[in-house]
């Protein structure tokens, strides 16, 4: 239930804009195309909102020899480079080796092209090494209704996947000198509560150490416009509470750090946070699928995976068509994904494999960040346990005598992943529309694949 609240002021300094569907054509998805052009260059769980990283990966196991079934749509490769002479990398890697276990055929191949023919996969798996796509692969239905087919085409619902875009937008403003890491909430916030705004820091915010609890969210809601979701977690940011000690480590899913976030966005640049990121995230990575769209759109647009929810009874629908429906699994239990207008801000949004690709290429080579504020994103703050660390709504692993950075997501009918490896250029997508998948698991195949790793010993800690 919502907790009224009658003691603060309902102003922030921040801009809210109405519904603007015309902004929102012109950030339609592009046709489909043949070309994918890159950029140079743990678990909590799932939770109420997603999950950030899992704290062990499930126990690795080789997978049976046997080529993808034709339900894949084609992948697309580089020439086979597993012999390419090394070059500089961490010790026990090679910036330029192509493991054989990421080629098509491959060790990974082979795994989510047996989940996908058992049933238990339905999406895309993306992998990119220096901008060029090593292995692409498409399963299942993005729009059952409709008969539209999952490919690199196709935007996925990020959930908390797209949390870090929130942290990329601070620290581009922080970069910029609009605000500092240091500053309390109070600094850019006006009507919270003196603790909170006095004692919680935007670093507390980004770090999951700001100590804050919120109620329960209303998941039986189903939203109708941008300036209702707005109001909504605007309104339920404001009853926000400290439950714990500023600083120190939480293992709560604290959410109001992601809207406060994004609520000093708005603040500083004057803008919608939905629109903030659009233009210096999105359109600054070359993300032109990407977007905060709306269920409207969602509705009616070929080009965005529908999430397909198991609800009480056994059975799987599609959500955004059954907004009465909602989940049966116990973590996220009646909730319908779909019943939100748009995202919440600072949360989820749209992106598709590639763009995801681009992102991840976009951190490592200045596009979105300066170096050092990218090194500042992704640099270990928290441990989680023996290799495992919390970073600015990232987590970052060893893996292989490597860093892995990488971020995941979570609600009915969504599931998504990127990694990103900076010391031999990669970066990996894993991409589901459908309940059921083994993403846990499907995150360390990848990651042994690429480092060579196991994942039982792979380090993303506990």
């Amino acid at each position: 239930m919502l907790v009224a609240m009658t003691d603060v002021p309902s102003q922030i300094e921040a801009v809210s804009q109405t519904d603007a569907p015309d902004r929102e054509a012109a950030a339609a998805p592009s046709p489909p195309q043949t070309d994918v052009i890159l950029g140079s260059g743990s678990a909590r769980g799932i939770g109420r909102r997603g999950l950030l990283r899992w704290g062990g990966l499930a126990t690795a196991g080789m997978v049976a020899a046997g080529a993808p079934p034709a339900a894949a749509a084609a992948g697309r490769a580089v020439p086979s480079a597993a012999d390419a002479a090394p070059s500089s990398g961490p010790a026990g890697a090679s910036r330029d080796r192509i493991p054989p276990d990421t080629l098509p055929g491959g060790v990974y191949d082979r795994y989510v092209a047996q989940l996908a023919a058992r049933g238990q996969f339905s999406g895309v798996v993306l992998l990119s090494h220096g901008g060029r796509t090593v292995l692409s692969r498409s399963y299942g239905m993005a729009d059952e209704e409709k008969g539209v087919r999952n490919g690199e085409n196709v935007a996925f619902n990020l959930s908390s996947a797209g949390k870090p875009f929130h942290a990329v937008a601070v620290l581009q403003l922080a970069q910029q000198g609009r605000l500092r890491l240091t500053d309390a909430v109070g600094h850019h916030l006006t009507g919270f509560p003196a603790d909170v705004a006095e004692q919680v820091t935007i670093h507390h915010l980004l770090s999951g150490t700001s100590g804050t609890g919120l109620p329960e969210e209303d998941v039986q809601r189903v939203f109708q416009s941008r300036d209702e979701v707005h109001a909504y977690h605007e309104q339920r940011a404001r009853q926000v509470k400290l439950v714990g000690v500023p600083g120190l480590p939480d293992t709560a899913h604290a959410e109001a750090e992601v809207t406060l976030c994004a609520l000093i966005v708005e603040a500083v640049a004057g803008t919608t946070y939905w629109d903030y990121v659009q233009e210096n995230v999105f359109t600054r990575c070359g993300m032109i699928r990407s977007g905060f769209f709306t269920r409207p759109r969602w509705l009616t647009d070929v080009h965005l995976a529908h999430p397909y929810m198991a609800v009480a009874g056994g059975g799987v629908v599609d959500a955004v068509r059954h907004l009465d429906l909602g989940s049966s699994r116990p973590e996220v239990l009646g909730k319908n994904p779909g019943r939100a207008f748009i995202d919440a801000p600072g949360d989820g949004g749209f992106a598709t494999a590639p763009d995801l690709v681009r992102f991840g290429h976009a951190l490592l080579d200045g596009t979105l960040l300066d170096p050092p504020w990218a090194g500042v994103l992704t640099a270990a703050k928290q441990p989680h346990g023996p290799a495992s660390f919390g970073a600015y709504q990232v987590v970052a692993s060893i893996a292989g005598r490597q860093w892995v950075h990488e971020r995941s997501g979570g609600n009915p009918g969504i599931g998504a992943t990127w990694s990103i490896y900076p010391d031999t250029g990669w970066v990996g997508v894993i991409l589901t529309n459908r309940d059921g998948a083994p993403l846990q698991d499907i995150v360390g195949r990848q990651t042994q694949a690429v480092t060579g790793a196991a994942p039982e010993s792979g380090g993303s800690g506990g």
